[in-house]
């Protein structure tokens, strides 16, 4: 099964809301604190409280750190996290929203994305935010996000580059393609960096998908208004069903034909820790009739820009291809079953609610066939044979 969080945006989203509700929703605080001390920033502190909005009980949480900040640009923002001794799931996902905050800058102020320079989003409070969230989705094990409507406020706000409409043109930027209303609401309800969470993470915007809810968990906003000022993140697992519809994809590949190829293989984990749903090459024969491979990578739209980034760091290409696809995929479960030797996980795909196909994993397959040293064929063999049985009591 898939695990999803929903963010439920009636009353906008920051930062330090995504933050809170994914503490509220199971995220261990002090995991997440372990992750933060590895920034190489300014001295600060995680202050987390649990608040009340309108008779909803959240989590609030604030960073404290020294006056005035340090204005960063995004190149010194990106070294930061780079250099910081993270998981690499989080890590990607970190530079991939401040990646898409520093797009949406460089759009609204006419300048390249590399001399992009931060003013409050450099700051510790920002860094600490959207690393944070980024620790606390890969800790829920949260595979794909979802999103409302996203209200945003209406009027005008004081930014450190004078005053600017509401919801911000950085903020309109970032959420290009998504939903959006003002509820009426006099005041900033969406702060860039919400904005930016939304942006790398989001598969759809819109209603909320078939989720067996396992957790749910409120962030608080700082100010007080006339509906409870929290972001909901609802946590759970996905209901596979065949009338859901698609789900959106992205393709991209890549010829290579100058690449050592004992690389591909750390090349493909890289991918896959990155976000790829899958990766594959095929052979191919180039001008000259040079030998080529091309490289494939599926991944959802939300992990497009950590991947590539991956592909251009990690590999020998200049280029690219990209295609937007749709998948179909069966409804699945996953099983244990018990076979001579250990246990084996098997996945089971199902039709309408008939088990239409059974594969067992072949990493459980191996590990039992050497352990008990017995044929490989035979292990996979009996695996699949005892989940047909399993299914069929």
């Amino acid at each position: 099964m898939t695990t999803v969080a929903y963010f439920d945006c009636f009353s906008g989203v920051a930062g330090d809301m995504t933050l809170g509700a994914l503490i509220d929703a199971g995220a261990p605080l002090e995991a997440i604190e372990a992750a933060l001390s590895k920034l190489s920033i300014e001295p600060f502190e995680l202050e987390v409280t649990r608040v009340e909005r309108l008779g909803i009980s959240a989590i609030g949480v604030r960073v404290r750190a020294a006056e005035g900040g340090v204005l960063r640009t995004y190149a010194a923002v990106r070294a930061i996290i780079e250099q910081a001794d993270l998981h690499d799931r989080p890590k990607q996902l970190a530079l991939a929203i401040f990646r898409r905050l520093a797009e949406a800058e460089a759009k609204v102020h006419g300048k390249e994305v590399s001399r992009v320079a931060f003013h409050e989003l450099g700051s510790a409070d920002t860094l600490v935010d959207i690393v944070g969230a980024a620790v606390a989705l890969d800790l829920l094990g949260v595979e794909e996000v979802h999103a409302s409507a996203v209200a945003t406020g209406m009027g005008m706000i004081r930014t450190d580059h004078g005053v600017y409409p509401v919801p911000g043109p950085a903020v309109v930027e970032l959420l290009k393609g998504a939903p959006m209303y003002s509820r009426g609401i006099p005041t900033e309800l969406v702060t860039p960096t919400g904005a930016a969470i939304l942006a790398a993470t989001a598969r759809s915007f819109g209603e909320m998908p078939q989720i067996r809810v396992q957790a749910v968990g409120y962030g608080a906003g700082t100010r007080d208004l006339e509906i409870p000022n929290v972001l909901r993140v609802i946590v759970g697992e996905m209901v596979a069903d065949e009338q859901f519809g698609p789900v959106p994809a992205v393709v991209l590949e890549s010829n290579i034909d100058d690449m050592n190829p004992e690389l591909y293989e750390y090349v493909m984990e890289r991918l896959f820790a990155a976000g790829a749903q899958d990766v594959w090459t095929t052979p191919i024969v180039m001008k000259k009739g040079r030998p080529a491979v091309t490289l494939s990578i599926l991944c959802g739209p939300a992990e497009e820009q950590s991947v590539r980034e991956v592909l251009f760091a990690e590999t020998t290409t200049l280029g690219l291809r990209r295609r937007a696809v749709e998948k179909w995929m069966l409804p699945r479960e996953v099983i244990s079953v018990q076979v001579e030797g250990g246990s084996v996980r098997v996945k089971v795909a199902r039709t309408g609610g008939r088990v239409t196909g059974t594969s067992p994993e072949y990493a459980d397959c191996v590990r039992v066939a050497r352990e008990a040293s017995r044929p490989l064929k035979e292990v996979y063999a009996e695996a699949a044979s005892a989940a047909r049985a399993m299914l069929t009591e």
